[in-house]
């Protein structure tokens, strides 16, 4: 066999490989404990619409100065979001408190 064409056929399976591999980002969301009902929809609806379009979404929680002695109210408010986005999203793990964040990823349900 031809080295040359060899090479040429490889090269022709790996840029098909690549074509079919699923690609997506990571895009976060940055809340706050105490976030406002509005608020909350407006990130909601930004959130739904990164996974519908096929990115996982991180949502963080900072919690400053006091607000760390209140991270019951930074997991509740992630618990709003996963039951929120529930019909689009599944959490990847529970929420990890990081320092002063809190955080979680949702990806998207896997089609059935």
């Amino acid at each position: 066999m031809n080295y040359g064409k060899y090479k040429f056929e490889q090269a022709k399976k790996e840029k098909e490989a690549r074509k079919k591999q699923k690609t997506f980002e990571v895009k976060e969301i940055r809340i706050t404990p105490n976030i406002e009902q509005h608020d909350f929809e407006f990130k909601a609806k930004n959130a739904r619409k990164f996974i519908e379009d096929g990115n996982k979404v991180k949502i963080t929680v900072r919690f400053r100065g006091r607000e760390l002695n209140y991270v019951k109210l930074g997991e509740a408010v992630l618990n709003d979001f996963i039951e929120n986005l529930s019909d689009v999203a599944t959490p990847e793990k529970k929420p990890v408190l990081e320092g002063k964040n809190m955080f979680i990823i949702l990806a998207k349900k896997a089609d059935k």
